[in-house]
């Protein structure tokens, strides 16, 4: 295989590691239409309120905004928040829904990126935090900076 670029990001969800124990990550193609691939080359897409949903052994990717350029085609009437159908692998898919079904997790959208020619979206197979657990993790966090900076000023 070629010296292949490193993915360039071009919309990450932040909240959704906050909110959710990411235990193991996929990543899934994703099927676009022609204003969707010029409106993401100017990095005009939002994962914040987006989820995974699975039905019918098929991935889908839903309240994804893509806000459509202006130069956009006249005869088309783009839908921003479109529901947009994920590429996996069927083992892959199998295990998401074994996991969603029986062991009760989530699958959420992590970063959407490009690979190549190609649009990719890394999705998470999560546990939802409770808010405890977010406030302890807010803690640790906070603590671990404070003996970054002090250790580092200690030298």
């Amino acid at each position: 295989m070629a010296n292949q670029a490193p993915p360039r990001q071009i919309a990450q969800n932040r909240k959704a590691w906050h909110d959710y124990a990411i235990e193991k990550r996929f990543e899934a193609g994703v099927v676009l239409e022609g204003w969707e691939i010029k409106a993401l080359r100017a990095g005009r897409a939002q994962l914040k309120e987006s989820y995974v949903t699975l039905r019918d052994r098929e991935a889908w990717l839903l309240g994804c905004h893509i806000s459509p350029l202006a130069s956009a085609s006249t005869h088309i009437h783009p839908d921003a928040y479109r529901t947009r159908k994920l590429l996996l692998h069927q083992r892959e898919l199998s295990s998401l829904i074994g996991a969603v079904q029986r062991q009760g997790y989530t699958v959420v959208p992590l970063a959407l990126y490009w690979k190549g020619p190609w649009v990719k979206l890394e999705i998470g197979l999560a546990k939802g935090r409770k808010q405890h657990d977010k406030r302890a993790r807010e803690k640790d966090m906070d603590w671990q900076r404070t003996k970054e900076r002090v250790l580092k000023h200690a030298h």
